[in-house]
């Protein structure tokens, strides 16, 4: 199929989605009492969209501003991340994950590199809570919508935070919105990396390019499509499978742990309440 073929339906209003995740993010620390947050830079475009929305919904000096390297991340991580931090004047420190991760990995030499990739997205949440704790700040979540579908994400790592403010949007979606509000090039169009070992790039990992599995998941998660129903608009029947049978299998990232019901009133069950109840 024509890889552009359904990239016009992922088209937003960046003006309205900024106004709206402004709003978002406002409102959801103050909702909780509070006036501050904490986010990781890593030098990437879903966190630097973030941080660009955070800085302008709470002001550059309530944004705390993270980097947190392990000994291979790479030099332009670094540096594209402090361009980040430069431009919007926000609060910052960098630490070292490297001397906090090594012991576990001497322990177990023959750890695989997705073991010591999570490791270290678990590593870098714990730093990232333990700063919102001193900052007094909510934590920032940086996942966007393919990466959750796709259960691309560490529990407890990355998908471990208080707001997801760009979970409703898709990787290509955030490139539209990344150039609107300003983010530099070099940012936007390099190939998108967790940075967790040399070499290592989200869409090789994936076996796909972003924009060929977001038109997908756009026909069959927004738009409703059965697999055939993208098969017939033009998905390679494998295809379809493949990413389908991932969002299945990867959907106990996207809830809270089951609990066994034993009462009358069991929570995430029956006892349901929304964020804002009592506010």
């Amino acid at each position: 199929m024509e890889t552009d073929r359904y990239l016009d339906l992922l088209k937003i209003n960046t003006e309205l989605a900024q106004r709206l995740l402004v709003d978002f993010i406002r409102q959801e620390v103050s909702r909780v009492g509070l006036r501050r947050a904490v986010i990781g830079v890593s030098g990437g475009i879903d966190s630097s969209v973030v941080a660009y929305l955070t800085a302008e919904a709470l002001g550059p000096a309530n944004v705390l501003g993270l980097r947190l390297p392990y000994k291979t991340s790479s030099q332009d991580s670094l540096d594209h991340a402090q361009q980040v931090i430069d431009a919007l004047g926000i609060a910052h420190d960098s630490i070292d994950i490297t001397p906090m991760v090594e012991p576990l990995f001497e322990r177990f030499p023959d750890m695989s590199p997705t073991r010591r990739g999570n490791i270290m997205a678990r590593q870098r949440m714990i730093v990232l809570y333990d700063q919102s704790a001193a900052f007094d700040g909510l934590v920032m979540g940086t996942s966007n919508k393919t990466e959750t579908l796709l259960g691309y994400t560490t529990l407890f790592g990355d998908n471990a935070a208080a707001l997801h403010p760009i979970g409703d949007l898709y990787k290509h979606q955030v490139r539209q919105l990344a150039r609107a509000l300003g983010i530099p090039a070099a940012i936007i169009d390099k190939p998108p990396t967790a940075d967790l070992w040399p070499g290592q790039t989200d869409e090789g990992e994936l076996g796909t390019t972003y924009d060929m599995v977001d038109q997908l998941l756009y026909l069959l998660v927004d738009r409703r499509y059965t697999p055939q129903e993208a098969v017939d608009a033009g998905f390679a029947r494998s295809f379809v499978d493949r990413v389908w049978e991932t969002v299945r299998r990867m959907h106990f990232k996207r809830r809270p742990a089951p609990i066994a019901k034993l009462s009358q009133r069991t929570i995430g069950i029956d006892f349901l309440y929304l964020r804002d109840w009592g506010t």
